[in-house]
């Protein structure tokens, strides 16, 4: 019964119609709502799971096949919350590199800030040096407990050539697809067991705690043996 305690912020260049729409994707999730924001804590997956190259496609049981083992992507990522009175809020920052026959191709850099905003809205936004800037938004809909639909919008610069964004949204639908099977098949520990690499998921899940209120279906685990 409690009214909203913040509003969802204006992405200036789409009202402005200085970024166009470009296209979607759209996905259903086997997995709690939760789950699909923490990865932007686990930065740690992102060289297994991410690192293969896009042309090895979204099937991870082909992904590092040796034919595509000649490309790479690189990355450096860093999460975390904002301070009040953005408590809401969250920020990841991306650097993606690429390299071909282990050199650096710099004409695929990126630079990819992602901001959070409540529990199933991101903003993402893409910096390139030479085809512009936009944004894709995320959206991540509870059909069921135990289902998301998750919807993917690019936004870009509409004096760049569509193929370009629709190039960024392919390849981010290829990435996010390798996440579902990983998703979908995953079982999810209350206190897991944590390296100091993966400390920032456990920082995620106490900011995304906030989010629940006492009457939210949360998830129920067993805790066999990890109940420390």
């Amino acid at each position: 019964g409690v009214g909203p305690t913040w509003a969802v912020p204006e992405q200036r260049e789409i009202t402005t119609k200085e970024w166009v729409f470009r296209g979607q994707t759209e996905h259903l999730v086997d997995v709690h709502i939760q789950e699909i924001p923490e990865n932007a804590a686990d930065t740690a997956h992102l060289a297994f799971l991410h690192g293969p190259t896009i042309l090895g496609g979204s099937d991870l049981r082909y992904t590092r096949s040796k034919l595509w083992d000649f490309m790479k992507h690189v990355w450096k990522a860093e999460w975390w919350p904002e301070p009040e009175p953005n408590e809401h809020c969250s920020q990841l920052l991306i650097q993606h590199t690429t390299t071909i026959f282990k050199k650096h191709f710099s004409l695929m850099d990126l630079t990819v800030s992602a901001r959070q905003v409540g529990p199933g809205l991101v903003f993402l936004t893409f910096e390139h040096a030479f085809l512009g800037h936009g944004i894709i938004l995320q959206t991540v809909t509870p059909l069921e407990p135990l289902l998301q639909n998750v919807v993917h919008k690019i936004y870009y610069q509409k004096n760049v050539p569509a193929i370009i964004p629709k190039f960024i949204l392919r390849a981010e639908c290829i990435q996010f697809e390798r996440d579902i099977t990983i998703w979908n098949n995953k079982q999810y520990l209350p206190k897991p067991l944590l390296v100091r690499e993966d400390s920032g998921i456990q920082k995620h899940r106490r900011w995304y705690a906030q989010f629940y209120s006492k009457k939210s279906v949360r998830l129920k685990v067993q805790k066999e043996g990890l109940d420390w």
